[in-house]
């Protein structure tokens, strides 16, 4: 990719920031979706815990108050998914730029769209399968630092994973028949997650007594929004490379 932009090669600065860009815009409407889907399930798990919590009339010392309030905290949400976003969509330009030559021709941005879904698959939906979101009151405080770093490196596998999807699929020759080509791209992607699966340790700390439909509509809607963030990336981001694709070739001179 060239530093200076030409009708066919934009500069890297120039995918950049419209990956930027998208990621911002795409992180503000996950927020958007967090606060109106994913927040009254937060506030209900919070009343479950400090219920949990909550000491008796006449039994000492009063709960703790949180050192962030509420208030703050979903003002923070919007400052949260939008620099989460930007920061994607940061991510998705760069592989743009560094797949550039595995593609034909340039495309004008299109093949932003399956980089964003195949960051989504590897990134958010194979970990959420393994390790789904969980609202306050469940999991125990002493196994956070585990189950951070064992999320992670699940992120990591899911990435893997896609990525020997890819291999499997272009390891079948160009004249085979689709069908196989794409058997070979699934095969090669479960072959990654179901090993990852089964050697990542699993988690299981939710309360007994702990609503199994708040729970579930919690994880949904943490899902949702990578959802939200993800496809609003892909979609901008190619929207904002052809719009400077087709200034670009207008501008350019005949012949």
């Amino acid at each position: 990719m060239p530093l200076t932009a030409t009708p066919t090669a934009p500069a890297f600065v120039t995918v950049l920031v419209r990956g930027l860009l998208a990621g911002l815009v795409a992180g503000l409407l996950a927020g958007v979706f967090a606060y109106a889907v994913g927040e009254p399930h937060v506030e209900a798990a919070i009343a479950i815990e400090e219920t949990a919590h909550a000491e008796p009339a006449a039994g000492g010392h009063d709960h703790e108050d949180a050192l962030v309030g509420r208030d703050v905290q979903r003002g923070g949400l919007f400052l949260a998914t939008g620099l989460f976003g930007a920061a994607m969509g940061g991510l998705l330009a760069t592989a743009y730029v560094l797949l550039a030559r595995r593609r034909r021709a340039y495309d004008d941005g299109r093949s932003g769209l399956p980089l964003a879904g195949a960051a989504l698959l590897g990134a958010v939906v194979v970990p959420f399968l393994k390790y789904p979101a969980n609202p306050p009151a469940v999991g125990d405080p002493a196994t956070i630092n585990q189950r951070t770093v064992t999320y992670l490196l699940m992120v990591v596998l899911g990435l893997v994973a896609v990525w020997a999807g890819s291999l499997g699929y272009r390891a079948v020759d160009a004249g085979a028949p689709s069908g196989l080509r794409a058997a070979a791209a699934v095969g090669g992607f479960l072959l990654v997650t179901v090993v990852s699966y089964v050697v990542m340790p699993s988690f299981q700390e939710v309360p007994a007594d702990f609503p199994a439909t708040l729970l579930w509509d919690f994880r949904l809607a943490s899902l949702g929004t990578q959802v939200v963030l993800w496809t609003g990336t892909g979609l901008l981001f190619a929207a904002l490379m052809q719009h400077r694709h087709r200034r670009a070739t207008a501008a350019a001179p005949a012949g």
